[in-house]
Formats: C-alpha cells, sequence, structure tokens
C-alpha cells in the first residue's frame, strides 16, 4: 500500500501548523522579543529565496506560476518583517521608565 505524496506532505503541513501554535503560544511574555527578531531574520532569508523564485523564469512571460507565487512570497514576507518590527517596538516600550 502507498500513501499519496499530497496526503503525506498536507498532513506535515497540518502537523506543522498545530506545533507552530502550542510553541509560539507557550513562549512567555518576556522572550517574545526575541522570538520576533528571529523571526523577522528567517522572513528575511525567505524574502531572498522568493526574489530568486520570482526571477528564475526561462520565458518572457511575466505571469509564470513560479514569478507569482514569488511576488506573493515577497508581500507575505514583507508584511511579517514590518509587522515584526512594530510589534518589536511595542514590546520595548514596555520596559522603558515612564517619564513624569
Amino acid at each position: 500500500m502507498e500513501i499519496d505524496p499530497f496526503i503525506f506532505r498536507f498532513s506535515i503541513f497540518i502537523l506543522s501548523i498545530f506545533v507552530g501554535y502550542y510553541v509560539v503560544w507557550s513562549v512567555t511574555p518576556s522572550l517574545h522579543t526575541p522570538l520576533m527578531s528571529v523571526t523577522n531574520a528567517i522572513s528575511s532569508v525567505i524574502i531572498v529565496g522568493a526574489i530568486i523564485a520570482a526571477l528564475a523564469s526561462n520565458s518572457d512571460e511575466i505571469f509564470e506560476t513560479s514569478s507569482m507565487f514569488g511576488f506573493l512570497a515577497i508581500i507575505l514576507a514583507a508584511v511579517n518583517i514590518f509587522g515584526g518590527f512594530l510589534v518589536t517596538q511595542r514590546m520595548l516600550q514596555m520596559y522603558k521608565k515612564k517619564k513624569k
């Protein structure tokens, strides 16, 4: 009996969603800022890969599948990076002493 590769990969994807959810929500609040910094670093690597995927076509067509997915990955990773910086700034503001 052979398992369909799509079902195998889809089950790994679903399991990674659950593992990621429980890992992120079990982090104490004092560790969220370093966690966001690591997430921003990973997203910057994703942007480099997405740029390569978006520009990797061999034909003259603009709207190839790899180009569209690469562009979508660039947008999503950029939103993740900028949102991570905003959350990190907000977390760091919580630790500053308030001026009277």
